[in-house]
């Protein structure tokens, strides 16, 4: 039975993805871009992301650098009114304590994280969190999940990962961790013939817990 469970965090505990997207598109339309949602997610899949449609616009770096400052914000007040919730994470969190222990591994940034917690339950099933601020490499990059195996103090046979995209799949991975994709509307079109397992809720994550050997 696996005893640790790393958990990404935007897509799998907080529907967020579309939001951050929304953002970036907000922000390039001040500049008179359209964000091209299937190249986007193209780019995501590579580590990439808004600007690099920026880029082969031809925007300069200054400009990019302004409206990266600008997409923050307007992400942050997406973050404060839309509806980011996942139905039935918490009472599946909740079952899963009994278990397990767990933690949060995301590329979310530390301001960011926070907004979204402030009064939400999750955090309080979580040994800890690591933000994109707690590593130097950003997944695909096995660190963000070495480094919580290592805080955690576990072996990367008693660990799984639970992640929603290509990105965070390749990061547990390379890192050597079984990881189990939950469906996320945003990052359907990935490719997840890695993964240990593929569910469709967090629901799912306590019968591969009690069965895996």
């Amino acid at each position: 039975m696996k005893k640790y469970i790393l958990f990404d965090h935007d897509g799998v505990l907080v529907d967020t993805e579309f939001w951050y997207y929304k953002a970036g598109e907000r922000a390039l339309a001040d500049i008179g871009l359209t964000l091209d949602k299937d190249q986007y997610l193209r780019d995501m899949n590579q580590g990439l992301g808004t600007w690099a449609q920026a880029r082969a616009a031809g925007i300069d770096e200054q400009t990019i650098s302004r409206q990266r400052e600008v997409r923050n914000d307007y992400y942050q007040e997406y973050l404060r009114t839309e509806a980011i919730e996942i139905e039935g994470v918490v009472e599946a969190l909740a079952e899963l304590s009994k278990y397990v222990r767990m933690a949060i591994v995301t590329t979310a940034k530390r301001a960011d994280f926070e907004i979204i917690h402030e009064k939400r339950q999750i955090r309080q099933f979580m040994d800890f969190v690591l933000v994109r601020e707690d590593y130097k490499l950003s997944k695909p990059h096995p660190e963000p999940y070495l480094a919580g195996l290592k805080r955690l103090g576990a072996t990367k046979e008693e660990t799984l990962v639970v992640e929603d995209s290509s990105r965070g799949l390749n990061s547990a991975v390379a890192a050597g961790i079984d990881c189990v994709v939950v469906y996320n509307d945003f990052t359907k079109a990935h490719d997840f013939s890695q993964a240990s397992h593929r569910i469709e809720t967090l629901d799912e994550l306590k019968d591969i817990i009690l069965n895996v050997t």
